[in-house]
């Protein structure tokens, strides 16, 4: 029996190594740390201007028989697929399970497609 390497056949194994390395700043414990940070500063910034932006939200004098709504912020990092950092990522929640509607709050909107209304829409777009 003969082998690859009685005939001096060798493969050579190419290794891509990324030597590059960059610091990451840490998910931050609360917002007072995050501020603290440009990186988190910014995504927080960047966040709060979007819902400012797009009106999300309206933020409006508190009357005595309003109840406060808890948020809080949440923080995560987004990556490329081959590994690298994307960006910071900040959300601003909001616990709406104390909300009144007309009091609190006018509207609640989710974010949710249900599977009808894309059956609805790709026959729609079928037929047309």
């Amino acid at each position: 029996m003969r082998t690859r390497a009685m005939d001096g056949i060798s493969i050579q194994i190419k290794l891509n190594l990324n030597l590059h390395t960059s610091i990451i700043a840490p998910i931050p414990k609360n917002p007072q740390v995050a501020l603290s940070s440009p990186e988190w500063y910014n995504a927080m910034n960047d966040e709060f201007s979007a819902l400012i932006k797009n009106e999300t939200c309206e933020l409006v004098p508190r009357t005595p028989d309003m109840i406060i709504i808890r948020s809080m912020w949440l923080f995560k990092h987004k990556f490329k697929l081959d590994g690298s950092l994307e960006r910071y990522k900040a959300r601003l929640v909001c616990d709406g399970r104390k909300q009144q509607v007309g009091i609190d709050c006018g509207e609640t909107f989710s974010p949710v497609v249900k599977p009808a209304t894309i059956r609805l829409v790709l026959s729609l777009a079928l037929s047309q």
